[in-house]
């Protein structure tokens, strides 16, 4: 079995976006939005058959962990009440798709977040779709938007967050969204910054003595973690933490959306097999064509099945990890192999 643990309903019908653009709008005017659209089942399902089903098919994936499309989750526009109302709309569209495709996809959840203010909501609508069937979240490090006002992902700020993911027993990918800052493109820089700061964060602090129980995704392989592995290595040691194995890898996972062997080879070479998950992020930041290989970019499967892993490895990225670390999926998968 292979689930892809990161894909994003990039494809979306316009009304949508649409409706996101109007909110906005007239919340920058003091005004009440419009109602919500009215999207059909079929304008839905022609979205998902032609884009993220077909090539899924193709490429042999059975399961994908599907949320809201994560530059749009725009958590630095508007107000906390603004990213609230976006979020369940995105939630509840994503959640048409799960039931319209039983089986092909699972929800992630988007987070209503707003830098500078507090986490009740984004407890509430974790809660909300935990109960409607989600199986984890989108975790914003910077709701900012790429000025990083926010405190530390160790900092007690996050912990009413993280209690409730426990409670719960659903994880996070840490995941940024769009750019407010011009000085980060959103998807070659602010992306990758944000996955290499995170770890770096969860490195500095002790997260994870304190919440044994929680799981972090960090996605696009790590950022430059995994490249820069022995940095991280000495990091720990001079600020005194335990040897990363001991200090992070029972709680932090990195998944595969790598958009060249040669960086899949590195992650796989350094990084545990059991610490990474399958992912493509399809169709997401890279959606062309690879002149030099002939395949899409994100294809990531390709590469995976190029490493030289033994097959148990492959295998358990490939799928058992991912039912290790999101276990709300193994009801949706029966027997499915788990192993690690």
């Amino acid at each position: 079995m292979i689930i892809d643990c990161h894909g994003h309903y990039t494809t979306a019908p316009a009304a949508h976006a649409d409706w996101r653009t109007a909110q906005l709008a007239a919340h920058a005017d003091g005004r009440t939005p419009p109602p919500y659209p009215d999207i059909t089942d079929a304008e839905i399902a022609q979205s998902i058959e032609q884009n993220q089903l077909r090539l899924a098919t193709e490429r042999g994936h059975d399961l994908t962990l599907f949320s809201p499309r994560a530059s749009a989750m725009g958590q630095h526009a508007g107000d906390l009440a603004t990213s609230t109302a976006w979020a369940r709309a995105c939630n509840d569209l994503v959640a048409r798709v799960v039931g319209l495709f039983p089986g092909r996809f699972a929800q992630v959840a988007q987070l209503p977040q707003a830098a500078g203010e507090g986490l009740d909501a984004a407890i509430a609508e974790l809660r909300r779709t935990v109960d409607g069937g989600a199986v984890g979240c989108l975790l914003n490090p910077d709701p900012s938007g790429g000025h990083w006002t926010s405190p530390p992902l160790t900092d007690r700020y996050w912990y009413p967050l993280y209690e409730a993911m426990v409670e719960l027993d659903v994880p996070a990918m840490i995941h940024v969204s769009a750019s407010a800052n011009p000085a980060f493109h959103a998807t070659g820089a602010h992306y990758m910054n944000a996955d290499t700061t995170a770890f770096m964060q969860l490195l500095s602090g002790d997260l994870f003595a304190d919440l044994p129980d929680l799981r972090l995704v960090i996605p696009h392989g790590g950022g430059a973690v995994p490249y820069h592995w022995g940095r991280y290595r000495g990091l720990a040691d001079m600020l005194g933490r335990p040897p990363l194995e001991e200090h992070l890898l029972d709680n932090v996972f990195f998944d595969t959306c790598v958009y060249h062997q040669p960086g899949i080879d590195l992650l796989t070479d350094v990084v545990p097999a059991r610490n990474i998950l399958f992912g493509s992020e399809m169709v997401g930041a890279v959606r062309g064509i690879d002149p030099r290989t002939g395949h899409h970019f994100d294809d990531t499967r390709r590469y995976v099945a190029a490493t030289t892993l033994p097959d148990d490895d492959r295998q358990a990225i490939l799928s058992g990890n991912v039912l290790r670390v999101f276990p709300r999926l193994r009801p949706l998968v029966g027997g499915a192999d788990t192993a690690i």
